[in-house]
């Protein structure tokens, strides 16, 4: 690296790269400072808008959503964003935001808090320029060095003022903009598409869902049957069995006492060979998971303790996975799981559910509703089946305000669809394919995603390198 030049107007006519203070080429302006009572969320006479660090976002300022309003005698003159300012967040219980920079690109009457400062070019210089160095790797992992704090992450103003910022004469400035901003385009017009696939991925997945447990998928039983020239079980004939099994093997305390069947009023009509029944007939048990505080009971290693963040859809995810001691999990004995079980988030992403898999022999959990060996559908088909068609059902059984939750009789009274046995596995095992495919392409498109990532990194990094592998991108011709 090149030590910075003395005169920051002679670097702007230099023949060659040269390296300057930021706070020989800009200005760093303070936040506002105001106190909590002078601060209103709604707008009046009198009053300024202020941003705050969460409304830089993706390089851009946010001007919709998370400003404050302050009276207009707290804030300067010099305060007041222009322009080309670029605004710069110094101080966060974030990490990852401290540090984050977005330039003004349209006039806005406001201002800026005391968690941020605004940089403002006081020499001819490409205020976009700057923008996009900004966004560099190279600045960001300047910050990462920077950015200390135990509770709250600050970026001091000396720290920013000493950063040393590659520059080139201001028509060659305009020059590699120029050029970064049409591969930035191609660039944004390749993700855009991609997210289009991946939305389009999204609806699929939920279209074949939708038609599995609506008999749309695959071929019913009772169509097999009368081609092949057979009879078969149909599902109400399979849920009787079970239940009649069920009330034969009874060892509870008192008689046994058979769930009742659903209202099937407003029902829509099943395919031939179909029922209606519900999750507490149709398993041995719903219940709930552990609900209380855990603050002193995980252990490094020990019994698998499942939260809701464990739970996708159709899917279980080890991330973030808790352990129990085992004399805590004998004491736990409710919210024992065993693989086939379908645990449901109750709390958040309400309905979200899955199948505990084969590997977790033994496991317990938080707060999630339990559907306890179903035996009257594939546990698979009880899973698609939540995360499918059931989304208005669960939404008319949430309750609460701040958190949205799903209590366990809302689960347990659930209108099911029960096909025969010998549906749900081709069921199963048609969904199963498709979604093998569709998982295919979707490690394609998300590997794409993170390499569009990478690309604009490499671009920056060739646009601000003063070596001349940036001429093979029409940086320096």
């Amino acid at each position: 690296m090149k030590k910075p030049i003395q005169s920051a107007e002679a670097a702007m006519h230099a023949a060659a790269w040269s390296r300057i203070r930021l706070g020989d080429i800009c200005d760093v302006v303070r936040g506002v400072t105001y106190r909590k009572h002078q601060a209103s969320e709604e707008p009046g006479v009198g009053r300024v808008p202020i941003l705050r660090a969460t409304n830089i976002q993706d390089g851009k300022v946010v001007l919709n959503r998370d400003l404050v309003y302050v009276p207009a005698d707290v804030v300067s003159d010099e305060q007041m964003l222009r322009n080309g300012d670029i605004v710069v967040a110094t101080s966060s219980g974030s990490k990852h935001l401290v540090g984050k920079t977005a330039q003004v690109r349209e006039s806005w009457i406001g201002s800026f808090g005391a968690f941020c400062a605004a940089l403002r070019p006081k020499v001819a210089i490409d205020s976009r320029y700057l923008g996009h160095y900004f966004a560099s790797k190279e600045y960001k992992d300047y910050i990462a060095k920077k950015a200390l704090g135990v509770n709250i992450n600050n970026l001091r103003r000396g720290d920013l003022e000493e950063i040393l910022v590659p520059i080139v004469p201001i028509e060659r400035q305009k020059r590699i903009v120029a050029e970064i901003e049409k591969q930035f385009s191609r660039l944004d017009e390749a993700v855009a598409n991609l997210k289009r696939v991946k939305a389009n991925l999204k609806r699929y997945k939920a279209a074949v869902l939708k038609a599995a447990v609506e008999g749309r998928l695959v071929e019913t039983e009772a169509e097999l049957a009368r081609r092949e020239g057979r009879s078969y079980e149909t599902g109400e004939q399979f849920l009787h069995r079970i239940l009649e099994s069920r009330s034969s093997q009874w060892q509870g305390k008192g008689k046994y006492k058979e769930a009742a069947a659903p209202d099937t009023t407003d029902l829509s009509q099943l395919p031939e060979g179909w029922v209606w029944a519900s999750f507490e007939r149709a398993a041995e048990r719903v219940t709930v998971g552990h609900v209380g505080s855990m603050k002193d009971e995980y252990v490094e290693e020990g019994i698998p303790f499942l939260r809701s963040q464990n739970v996708r859809e159709n899917r279980y995810d080890p991330e973030g996975l808790k352990f129990i001691s085992a004399e805590f999990h004998r004491q736990l004995a409710k919210s024992t799981l065993r693989s086939g079980d379908i645990v449901v988030v109750r709390s958040g992403s309400v309905g979200v559910s899955c199948v505990i898999p084969e590997h977790l022999k033994k496991a317990n959990c938080s707060d999630l509703v339990i559907i306890k060996n179903p035996q009257a559908v594939m546990p698979s088909f009880g899973a698609y089946y939540m995360n499918s068609v059931v989304e208005t059902r669960v939404a008319a059984g949430k309750v609460g305000v701040a958190l949205t939750h799903y209590n366990t009789q809302s689960v347990a009274e659930l209108p099911l669809p029960v096909p025969p046995l010998a549906e749900q596995y081709r069921i199963v095992e048609e969904v199963d394919r498709r979604f093998s495919l569709l998982h295919e392409t979707e490690t394609v498109v998300n590997a794409n995603l993170q390499r569009a990532i990478h690309l604009r990194q490499s671009v920056l990094a060739a646009a601000f390198s003063p070596s001349l592998r940036g001429t093979s991108m029409g940086f320096y011709r």
